[in-house]
């Protein structure tokens, strides 16, 4: 039986095994050669004081052997010929939810717009270096969804949601690495993510499961306020009486045609604003108070919350060692996102900085009814293409140039590819939000001294933070509200903010669908 302790060590210690052990033995006045091994089970960085320290939980198993534990997947059994439920969106709402379809016996019918993970990789060129968007592949449409291309971090602040662990059990079974498990802000990579997706799309084909690329719904087949299949776009009707929504916060044509059904959805507030390119060199001495980093510490993140003019700028989707991405859905538009490879090893850190929105800022929009969200965060993506220049460049400002009022003269090359146009960011958004961003650069400075420089490079728009859309849902059934068979689920219905919380959403509508079976 191993002893748990939970101590405080300094960077080194905690990445070198026999400096760990050597430090638990002395501290415990443990005899060294009776310590047989000492798994870490939790860890996280202090980077409060300026002697930076490392919190661990651990097992140490004295004059035992420690045999590793090998993560199992579920006993999925054959499904083909078992019931069907019909799941319209691949991301880790749309999986986790045919996953959980497969365990309890039941067959699902994934069906994805987009193309599959490794297919998605030639649109996401195209954007990058011809500036071509495809509509129905790209950065947020295809299998996985938007966080397999753009980061796939793991860290969720929904714990009352669900079983985090066992989502990340999951991941861990279908080939992440096992430290997601351990660190206290777990991340898979960009260009780990999607060897794991295409693992559990095989699972699912496995066990009797479909999964249908390119199939985009185009409308819904109702009857008596119950749902009866799904029409997609090449005019054929697939039956349906259980249907899983889980199409994520960017399909804007699913949101109106639910309108245009009269299918009811809600107006959501959500956030917006830009995306900021810091060097990883200067993030890292100012969090970690040092002119450079210790070879022990990571890449370090940053998260920085204000009240500027009686409204929420906070960082959002922080990359560490990471690049800015094209993640516009449609021609016409602009749009940015971040993320980072999985060892976070690029020159630069990105992070969205973003702008608490309400209803009452939609009233340009009103005529759209709960759609009016949505129309204003497309006026600001169309607004940024005509003004970075009617392509995929973004238009782009010096940080203390755009707090000034002033166009940057230049502006040096950042991890965006499409390129930049130097541009007034007051042409892209709305006076408040624009004041909101120029005063609030400068509240960020004082906090994070070294923050508020010209050297950081501004793009816009981040608008993707979230759903402008909720679809309704009952709290127990978690059958939409007037559609009897329909389960709006994750990201895109306003359930869920990041990988983790969608598969865990996944998984609950998965389990109340099949319960009114």
């Amino acid at each position: 039986m191993p002893y748990e302790f939970t101590i405080q060590v300094s960077p080194e210690i905690a990445a070198t095994p026999e400096k760990l052990k050597k430090h638990i033995a002395k501290k415990n006045g443990i005899p060294l050669s009776e310590i047989s091994h000492i798994q870490i089970r939790k860890k996280s960085i202090d980077a409060r004081q300026r002697s930076i320290r490392i919190n661990l939980k651990i097992e140490v198993y004295l004059d035992e052997v420690y045999t590793e534990e090998q993560i199992k997947l579920p006993a999925y059994t054959d499904v083909s010929n078992k019931p069907e439920v019909v799941i319209i969106g691949a991301g880790p709402a749309g999986l986790f939810a045919a996953l959980k379809c497969i365990e309890l016996g039941y067959k699902p019918i994934l069906l994805e717009r987009g193309k599959d993970v490794q297919s998605r990789r030639r649109d996401l060129k195209a954007i990058n270096r011809d500036h071509i968007v495809n509509e129905d592949s790209n950065y947020c449409f295809g299998e996985g969804g938007a966080g397999t291309y753009s980061d796939g971090k793991l860290y969720t602040r929904s714990k009352k949601r669900g079983d985090v662990k066992r989502i990340l059990e999951l991941l861990v079974g279908f080939g992440a690495s096992n430290q997601i498990l351990v660190e206290a802000h777990p991340h898979i990579g960009t260009n780990k993510l999607p060897a794991i997706i295409a693992s559990i799309r095989e699972k699912i084909i496995e066990h009797g499961g479909k999964v249908l690329f390119n199939t985009r719904v185009i409308d819904f087949k109702i009857k008596n306020s119950n749902i009866v299949g799904v029409k997609i776009q090449d005019e054929s009707i697939i039956d349906a009486k259980k249907v899983i929504l889980a199409t994520g916060h960017s399909a804007r044509d699913i949101f109106k045609l639910l309108y245009k059904n009269k299918i009811e959805i809600e107006a959501k507030a959500f956030a917006l604003g830009v995306r900021v390119e810091h060097s990883q060199k200067l993030i890292d001495q100012i969090q970690y108070k040092s002119k450079e980093r210790s070879a022990y510490l990571p890449p370090s993140p940053y998260s920085i919350v204000k009240q500027i003019r009686g409204r929420g700028m906070y960082s959002f989707c922080m990359c560490p060692g990471g690049v800015i991405a094209p993640c516009a859905t449609s021609p016409g538009e602009v749009v940015t996102n971040g993320w980072s490879p999985s060892k976070r090893d690029q020159p630069t850190s990105n992070s969205g900085i973003v702008v608490e929105l309400r209803l009452e800022d939609f009233k340009e929009f009103e005529k759209h009814g709960p759609l009016a969200g949505m129309y204003f965060q497309q006026k600001i993506e169309q607004t940024a293409f005509t003004v970075g220049g009617e392509t995929q460049r973004v238009p782009a400002q010096r940080m203390v140039d755009m707090t000034e009022g002033k166009i940057s003269r230049n502006l040096p090359e950042t991890s965006y590819k499409p390129g930049l146009t130097s541009s007034d960011m007051g042409l892209v958004f709305p006076k408040f939000i624009h004041n909101i961003l120029q005063d609030g650069f400068k509240t960020f400075g004082k906090s994070m001294k070294g923050y508020y420089t010209n050297e950081a490079v501004i793009h816009a728009p981040e608008s993707r933070t979230s759903s402008p859309i909720r679809i309704p849902r009952d709290n127990k059934t978690l059958e939409h509200v007037q559609i009897k068979g329909l389960y709006p689920c994750g990201e895109g219905a306003g359930y869920a903010g990041g990988i983790i919380s969608a598969a865990i959403d996944g998984e609950k509508c998965a389990e109340a669908c099949i319960l009114s079976y």
